[in-house]
């Protein structure tokens, strides 16, 4: 059994780096398709922003702990199965440069996991529609009208200015919300890794198997996060930010608008301040879809056709598609260990 937990711990800081290479376009593609930064400087950037972000607290990793499943009925190979469910659809949606949600993949992943091991009762679909399925609606809503309003607000504030003088300042303005948008997504997805390996040491605190075992600083004490898995977790999420998601980048930063500094400053700006948010009341919201919609406000303050909706349109399918397909994936992983590793 510990061998066990050791691979599901593993697997969840692959987990963790991959959602960082995946997600790294939500803090970087404007202020890279704005010319701002290059890319190596913009990605090692975001990469010591996202670790500094995911230590700042714990109330979103709580949520994933015990929020969706009793600890009681998981098992090491419910957790194990649910990051396998994830992590395909992480490395299918990058693949294809596709801004899916890494959450929606890890909690739809928990649910395919827990419904096959112990049936439809045993997941929390209630807690699912409140602080899932009902944030997917809101989350990118309020980013949407924070960014359109705010670009509103920035256009009329510039109008006396030289064009020159916008575009100089909007670019060092570009650097501080580029970095709080970074602070900002490691203050909710890393906090998902650490919440889903401290689910699988609840776990395996409650084989009663755990004493003598695994030292006691490495476990949860009430359920609170420990610190190694926190800054394993931080760690995790920088380096993967650090390796980029070039294939993402493009689609966030240029394929649904054209995007200026000032429309990039303004949709970081909402985008971060949503996510922090929700981060601050332990809800995991996706960052993916808050930037998107964040991207899609400022370019509709200027004129809905500005926004290739063809483009939005297979991005919103996406976001659909999320939670049942990596579910889906989850559910078979499942079967396929409880075969391998009979109760």
């Amino acid at each position: 059994m510990a061998s066990l937990l050791i691979v599901v711990v593993i697997t969840a800081i692959v987990f963790d780096y991959i959602n960082g290479f995946h997600d790294a376009a939500n803090a970087i593609a404007t202020v890279v398709s704005t010319g701002v930064l290059p890319i190596r400087t913009a990605v090692l950037l975001a990469g010591v922003f996202n670790f500094f972000g995911a230590v700042t607290g714990t109330a979103v990793a709580k949520t994933i702990a015990s929020g969706f499943a009793d600890p009681a009925i998981v098992s090491q190979t419910v957790v194990l199965a649910a990051l396998f469910g994830a992590i395909a659809w992480n490395l299918i949606t990058w693949w294809k440069g596709i801004p899916s949600s890494s959450s929606h993949a890890l909690v739809g992943g928990l649910a395919g996991a827990v419904v096959a091991h112990a049936g439809v009762d045993a997941f929390k679909w209630k807690a699912l529609v409140e602080k899932v399925l009902v944030p997917l609606v809101v989350s990118p809503l309020l980013g949407f009208i924070v960014a359109f309003v705010l670009m509103i607000v920035l256009l009329w504030a510039v109008r006396p200015m030289k064009p020159k003088t916008v575009h100089t300042a909007s670019r060092r303005m570009q650097l501080v919300s580029a970095s709080a948008m970074a602070l900002s997504h490691g203050s909710n997805d890393a906090q998902k890794s650490m919440g889903i390996i401290t689910l699988a040491l609840i776990a395996f605190m409650a084989t009663g198997k755990s004493h003598g075992v695994v030292p006691d600083w490495m476990l949860p004490v009430k359920g609170a996060v420990p610190l190694w898995v926190i800054g394993a977790c931080a760690a995790s999420i920088g380096l993967g930010t650090m390796a980029g998601g070039k294939r993402i980048i493009k689609t966030m930063g240029t394929k649904i608008i054209k995007i200026s500094p000032l429309q990039g400053f303004a949709a970081e700006t909402a985008g971060a301040l949503t996510i922090m948010g929700a981060s601050h009341f332990g809800v995991p919201v996706s960052t993916t879809h808050v930037i998107n919609a964040s991207i899609m406000g400022v370019g509709s303050s200027k004129r809905i056709s500005a926004v290739r909706w063809g483009v939005a349109g297979n991005i919103v399918l996406a976001w659909v598609l999320t939670l049942p397909l990596s579910g889906a994936m989850a559910f078979v992983s499942m079967l396929a260990l409880d075969a391998i590793f009979p109760a």
